[in-house]
């Protein structure tokens, strides 16, 4: 368990702050209106909803005693349609100042156990379109697509999970990836930014010389003294 960090089961209590973790959420996100509405009492009864249905796991995490994070998840199955029962990931989100501090994947690595537990066998997950930093995140933790979803057998994501949090100090490599393409884009940016300065710049002087041009008398009214 990292230090300062924890998980635990939300209860009635913790609804108001699942509130406030959904519109962070909400507003961070580049699609946010289809993450949750933004009625906080409509939003809090479906919170509420979540709850008390059967299969329903929400849980909240915290660092240093603040919550600063959620996962919204459902058991489904068996049904008529088949014996297996999997968990569907509705929704993970940890707050911008309290990332990278292995928040995440305690979430993941709590609900995972909780799925193992019932045995469900797969996960499914539902990123957002757009959401690319969840893409990435679920992609590196063996997601892989199907469908509309994602999804990874319950033991691989433990194994995963298992896997990362034993070094924690591997994941800066992306990191510095991630770096050096942001300057990379940066740099072209500011390239072709000049390039629009110099061509516009180049367009106000024509401009200027055919409006001057126009202005000037001709040779024929020109009087001579």
């Amino acid at each position: 368990m990292r230090p300062g960090v924890h998980v635990s089961p939300a209860g009635p209590d913790d609804l108001d702050t699942l509130v406030e973790l959904c519109l962070a959420a909400r507003t961070e996100a580049a699609v946010g209106a289809q993450l949750c509405t933004d009625d906080t009492e409509r939003l809090r009864d479906q919170l509420g909803t979540l709850l008390a249905v059967p299969g329903g796991l929400i849980l909240v995490g915290t660092v240093d005693g603040t919550p600063a994070g959620m996962l919204l998840a459902r058991l489904v199955g068996p049904s008529l349609f088949t014996d297996a029962v999997s968990l569907n990931l509705e929704a993970v989100y940890v707050l911008p100042d309290a990332r990278r501090r292995g928040l995440g994947h305690m979430l993941l690595a709590t609900v995972a156990q909780q799925a193992d537990e019932s045995g469900a066998i797969d996960v499914y997950a539902t990123p957002l379109p757009g959401s690319r930093g969840m893409q990435r995140f679920l992609a590196r933790l063996g997601f892989a697509p199907a469908a509309a979803h994602r999804v990874v057998t319950t033991s691989a994501l433990q194994r995963r999970l298992a896997h990362e949090g034993a070094g924690p100090a591997r994941r800066s490599a992306p990191r510095g990836l991630e770096d050096l393409i942001a300057r990379r884009r940066q740099v072209r940016e500011s390239r072709s930014a000049s390039a629009a300065i110099d061509q516009a710049s180049v367009s106000i002087t024509m401009q200027v010389n055919r409006a001057v041009q126009m202005r000037r008398p001709s040779a024929s009214s020109t009087t001579t003294w």
